[in-house]
């Protein structure tokens, strides 16, 4: 197991053994896009119902460029979001529980405005 510099000083009965696909890596979100993010925590369905709750609110779209008006602000959201609340050592199960519990949250929003 690879242990990243900050966790050295730590003991090893305080360090979380990595099973298989949960290398734990200090800088995960800051070198991975919104995309990269989305594929390693599985959440494209989930993100995908909020987009859909979004769009038929603001009545659809007609063009390209009216679904990206009424799309971007939402990734733009969900990516603060993840790089706000990330700390270094997550594990990709960590970053998955920011990643739904953010768009839980907006969706409930969005139920509640009907």
């Amino acid at each position: 197991m690879t242990i990243p510099s900050d966790e050295k000083s730590r003991s090893p009965a305080d360090r979380k053994e990595e099973g298989p696909g949960e290398k734990i890596t200090p800088d995960l979100p800051v070198r991975m896009n919104l995309e990269q993010i989305i594929d390693l925590t599985g959440q494209l369905e989930h993100l995908n119902e909020l987009i859909m709750l979004h769009l038929r609110k603001h009545g659809g779209f007609s063009c390209t460029e009216s679904y990206f008006v009424t799309v971007q602000p939402v990734l733009d959201m969900l990516e603060v979001e993840i790089r706000y609340r990330y700390r270094p050592g997550m594990t990709p199960q960590q970053i998955t529980l920011i990643v739904q519990d953010w768009i839980d949250l907006e969706i409930a929003l969005l139920k509640k405005e009907r």
